[in-house]
This record gives structure tokens, sequence and C-alpha cells, in this order.
């Protein structure tokens, strides 16, 4: 697979504060792990050879956490990718565990929160992570209100020790971003938004003014085959796939969107970079734009 241009893989950002610039349409390690993100996958060296090919195609920015698997999704990227190539940003995230059920459960209590640091660290290989997310537990993937500033001050006492370079956060409100902004340089939010779950549109307009990155997760989910039919006649209409229709949409949406769509297949992956090549028109922009406000009425 040939290097993509960064345009072709939706321009750059740099994340604020700091020396960290990646192309805009990235890769999350999620699905690298068994299922339910749990063990291991049935094909390791497929799952290298997707971290492989995704590196060689111009990603330089992998998200991943050490609750997935636990440990194996980690430890697959160090197999992949270790030693790191220059540039390349692995972001995770810390604030759950997994416990023998599968279950994912909060893990929030200082000594909690440390010893996740210390496994990502462990299992990647690393004397430093370039960028942590404390992940807020809500109900399912919905954000619920409440102080965060305890687990934002255990990773800033952490970043103070050299372990982590910044500080994001995830499944996280507005009021908690500010409040973390008080204690710490937040460098971005990564919440579950997509064409029609729109409840963080007021959010990401706020943080592109301040140059903060806003990562959206389950970029497809949510949609009843009434808005997947909208989503499939426009991609239908352009040749390409609903997918890298909901992607390429989320790239125009904001400059300061970073896409994270993962697989464990080397086909879906080209596909979902192909995604940050793709232009939207206007008019195409206003039929996609009309999703959330019909979902909204189901």
């Amino acid at each position: 697979m040939s290097t993509m241009t960064e345009a072709a893989l939706g321009g750059s950002f740099t994340f604020p504060n700091s020396a960290l610039r990646v192309h805009r349409v990235g890769y999350g390690a999620m699905q690298l792990a068994g299922p339910g993100v749990w063990g291991p996958p049935k094909d390791r060296d497929a799952a290298v050879a997707v971290l492989r090919a995704a590196v060689a195609a111009g990603v330089n920015h992998i998200d991943t956490s050490d609750f997935y698997g636990p440990h194996i999704t980690n430890q697959i990227i160090r197999e992949a990718l270790h030693p790191y190539p220059a540039g390349l940003v692995i972001v995770t995230k810390i604030g759950a565990r997994r416990p023998p059920d599968t279950s994912w459960q909060p893990a929030l209590s200082p000594p909690e929160l440390t010893a996740a640091v210390h496994d990502n660290l462990r299992n990647l290989g690393l004397e430093t992570l370039d960028i942590v997310n404390y992940r807020r537990m809500g109900s399912g993937h919905g954000t619920e209100e409440g102080s965060i500033a305890a687990e934002v001050t255990v990773l800033e006492g952490l970043r103070r020790e050299g372990l982590i370079r910044n500080i994001g956060l995830s499944n996280v409100t507005a009021a908690q971003v500010a409040e973390a902004q008080t204690i710490t340089n937040v460098v971005c939010v990564q919440n579950n938004y997509n064409l029609a779950h729109r409840e963080d549109d007021a959010l990401i307009d706020d943080l592109a003014r301040q140059g903060i990155a806003y990562v959206p997760f389950f970029p497809l989910g949510g949609f009843t085959p009434l808005q997947s039919s909208t989503l499939s006649s426009v991609a239908e209409r352009l040749g390409v796939t609903p997918m890298q229709v909901a992607l390429a949409w989320l790239l125009h949406r904001s400059p300061n969107v970073l896409l994270i769509p993962g697989t464990s297949s080397v086909a879906h992956l080209t596909e979902n970079l192909a995604a940050g090549a793709l232009t939207l028109e206007p008019d195409t922009l206003a039929e996609l734009d009309g999703i959330a406000a019909a979902h909204a009425t189901h």
C-alpha cells in the first residue's frame, strides 16, 4: 500500500501546546482484540498486518487502551510497530478495568489510574505516553455530569512526573472539560458523535475555537433503517460506501475533528482511509445534515 499524501488523509492537525502533528484520518485499535474486545484475536498475524499497513499508508495517529483485551491490543501494537517510527502519536485511555467476567468497570482511584498508566507504558514498550485520555464511565456510552477534578489531578501529577506528555478526556460534558481545564491543558476530547448523534455540536465548535481536537467514536452508530437509507442513497450516488460518506462528513464538520475508525481487515482499512480524500459538495452536506433532524423525531 503506498503512502498517502497528507491531503488524502484529511489534512493535518497539531495538538495544542504540543509538537504532536497528525493526519486527520487515524486508526482505532479496539477491534484488534478478540470478540467483545476480550482475549486474543483469532488471527494475530492479520492484526499485525493491519497496523503495519496503516502506518505504511501514512497513518500517524493510533488510538488504543490497555483495557482492550485487556493488554492484548497494546501488545500487538508493540509487536507490529516497535521501535515506533518518528512522528507516530499513540493515544491511550484509562479509567476502566476488565475483570474476568469480561464486563467494563470503572477504575478511578489514584492507585488504579496510576497502575493503568504503568500498564500502558509496559505493554506499549514506552517510557512516556504521548496523550492519555481520562475515560469517564457514564451510563452506557452516554455522558453523566459530576466532578472529574480528582481523576484529572492524578493525571496531571503523572504528567509532571514525566510519564505522560499530554492529557485528554473521553465521554465528558462541556462542564467537565471546563473543570479539567482549571487543572491541566486539555489537548483532545473523545466522545460519541456521528451523523445521527449530534448532541456535541456546540462543544465541537467551542473546542475548535480553542484549537482542541475532537475525536468522535462510533462514527456510524445509532442509525435506524430510515437514516441508513438516506446515507445509503448518497453513498450510491457518489459511488462509495456509507461508511466512507459518514467519515467524510465528520472531516467536513470541523477542522478540529480527527477520525479513528477501527478495523481488523486491510481491505476495510484501505476503504476507511480513502474517505479522507472524499469531497462532499454543499448540497450533499445539507442532505446529510438532515439525518440528525430526522433521527430526533423518531
